[in-house]
């Protein structure tokens, strides 16, 4: 079914077994690999990789190599860009096939799982590809870019009898996991509403308007590529499904609003002048993997972040209401002078909040605070070690649950499945949507998922 001939989301709902709304959300996530466990009982775990580029290269291929080579081999990498491709396999280190072509790789390498890290806009192709083929599957975050490959997904999974784990590798963190279980514990009685304020500053964020995010058909806006991490952990914190949302964006500081520009900072003639010129040649990996592959697809990673072509926001303001009737009020700043977040969570009892400063050029922590207040109480801090790795450690235990040990315990509830997957990119599809019709959206009109008011991981 073309999306564009819908005469509605409804009628593309109903054609797409609407029936089984939620059936197949019932399993644990660590069923997919823990399943891989017993099939194949002191083998390797075969994996195959489509998406050669920073994150397939280095999170999802040399890391795991390095980390986990006595556990898993690769048995195929897959890139549409064939010198990314040749260089990707040099870089990871591994000596299996090469492919242009997803389907090829699936039928001649037959993979245990397979490793979707492509463009946003391209995850539904290669994750149904894979679950049709009888192959688990790890997406990297967003799961997709919009509903109806988000219901393409949901529909592959369930007739496949396969899984499908999305990699929020953002609730693995050691604060995020502390903030959950104070929540849990009711130290602020029963959670009312949570303020959360992200800033990216004008280093991270101007990076994804040189990329090809700053484009909403490839990565559907900030609000689907980004923020859906930020929507996964309010999903997790608050235990309960959203249920309606109403959003505000706009473009007014990248792009278009630029007094001058280039195609790219290499032969921009402002280099000079521009403070957001960045030479890519001085980082040999991304000079290797993109700009001496640029011949392929004509792919500029270090493009001008004032591109006429940009056409997703850098602010945003979004308004979630719960199932539960917890609202949320959420923001994303994308030039700030620093980088981090300001989150509260406020309840019946008293109030938990932080300021996480993820990077800034004056200070450097070795550690998070988090503040608990009670009412008519005392103000108590909580201190706690960064992790190592990754996302303050959350890298690292994500890939040991996924390579290391599938059926480690999981009590955080930290591992991610499809219905997690979607109920986050959902909220960001619901903000776009919500901006360019200017009214709320419900996200059950989205797909045929049924929305639960708590106890969303029984």
């Amino acid at each position: 079914m073309d999306p564009k001939d819908a005469q509605s989301r409804r009628d593309f709902i109903a054609l797409t077994g609407g029936l089984f709304a939620g059936s197949m959300f019932v399993h644990p996530v660590a069923e997919a690999l823990s399943l891989f466990e017993k099939e194949k009982k002191n083998q390797k775990m075969r994996l195959a990789l489509v998406g050669t580029g920073i994150r397939g290269t280095t999170m999802f291929g040399r890391d795991v190599v390095r980390a986990y080579g006595d556990l898993v081999e690769f048995v195929g990498l897959c890139d549409i860009n064939e010198g990314r491709l040749r260089y990707g396999r040099e870089f990871i280190g591994v000596d299996c096939p090469v492919f242009t072509d997803g389907d090829q790789m699936i039928k001649e390498t037959k993979p245990d799982v397979l490793i979707v890290t492509t463009m946003d806009s391209t995850h539904h192709e290669y994750i149904i590809k894979g679950l049709e083929n009888g192959i688990h599957v790890i997406s990297e975050k967003p799961m997709t870019t919009d509903e109806f490959k988000c219901q393409a997904i949901l529909d592959a999974e369930r007739k496949s009898g396969k899984k499908l784990i999305v990699t929020f590798n953002y609730r693995y963190s050691p604060h995020r996991q502390r903030m959950y279980e104070i929540l849990r514990a009711g130290d602020i009685g029963e959670l009312t509403s949570v303020d959360f304020h992200w800033y990216l500053d004008v280093y991270h964020g101007a990076d994804y308007f040189r990329r090809w995010h700053r484009r909403k058909e490839f990565g559907g806006s900030l609000l689907v590529h980004k923020s859906t991490h930020h929507f996964d952990l309010l999903n997790w914190w608050i235990d309960s499904d959203p249920e309606e949302v109403f959003a505000y964006g706009e473009l007014e500081f990248y792009g278009k609003n630029g007094l001058f520009r280039g195609e790219n900072c290499r032969s921009c003639p402002h280099k000079d002048n521009c403070d957001f010129f960045w030479d890519i040649t001085r980082n040999e990996h991304l000079k290797k993997l993109y700009v001496d592959n640029a011949q392929y697809d004509g792919y500029d990673r270090d493009g001008c972040v004032f591109r006429e072509d940009v056409d997703i926001y850098d602010k945003m303001a979004v308004q979630i209401k719960y199932k539960n009737k917890v609202q949320v009020s959420y923001s994303l700043t994308t030039y700030s002078p620093y980088e981090g977040y300001r989150i509260a969570f406020n309840g019946t009892k008293g109030r938990l909040e932080a300021w996480i400063k993820e990077r800034q050029p004056w200070e450097e922590k070795a550690e998070d605070v988090l503040y608990l207040t009670t009412n008519f109480g005392e103000r108590k801090e909580i201190v706690i070690p960064h992790g190592g790795g990754g996302h303050g450690g959350g890298d690292t235990r994500l890939k040991d649950k996924l390579f290391k040990d599938p059926e480690m315990a999981d009590p955080w509830r930290q591992s991610a499945g499809s219905r997690d997957g979607a109920m986050s990119i959902l909220v960001g599809i619901a903000a776009r949507n919500s901006i360019e019709s200017k009214k709320s959206v419900k996200i059950a009109d989205l797909t045929d998922i049924k929305l639960k008011e708590s106890g969303r991981g029984v």
